[in-house]
């Protein structure tokens, strides 16, 4: 029976993509997915406000009134990297002026709902977190 350095046990979990290792790059998709604004356009293009209607296409501008608090510029970065990542596809329609959108591909209408039903779960628990949070801190002080 052959022995397996560090080395090679290293490139094997990297190959079968273990995010518990820090060399596994799926450890850096886990972060970009799981931030807020990332978290906020996969259900708005997912599924609207309201969480119920199907999949569409969404023009720049809609998602930025949608997404309260966004700046353009975070906007921007973040659909530029959902575009570079597959998950979302920029479609420029030239008018006047142009008229872009972005839209879930298949690879992130996949991850959809993972993202809608996180984000259904923090509405739906927010108000025992907060409970939680205030038996903690009086607890402490």
């Amino acid at each position: 029976m052959a022995t397996t350095t560090a080395v090679q046990k290293r490139a094997q979990a990297k190959a079968e993509y273990d995010a518990f290792l820090a060399v596994c790059p799926s450890r850096h998709l886990l972060e970009r997915i799981s931030t807020k604004w990332v978290t906020l356009i996969l259900s708005a293009l997912g599924s609207g406000p309201d969480c119920t209607a199907e999949p569409r296409p969404m023009r720049y501008s809609e998602l930025s009134r949608l997404l309260a608090g966004v700046s353009q510029k975070m906007l921007t970065q973040t659909l530029r990297s959902l575009e570079r990542d597959g998950l979302v596809t920029r479609t420029v329609v030239p008018t006047v002026p142009v008229t872009v959108s972005y839209e879930l591909t298949d690879l992130g209408l996949s991850l959809h709902q993972t993202i809608r039903h996180l984000k259904g779960w923090a509405e739906t628990h927010m108000d025992d977190v907060l409970a939680n949070r205030r038996r903690h801190d009086s607890a402490a002080a």
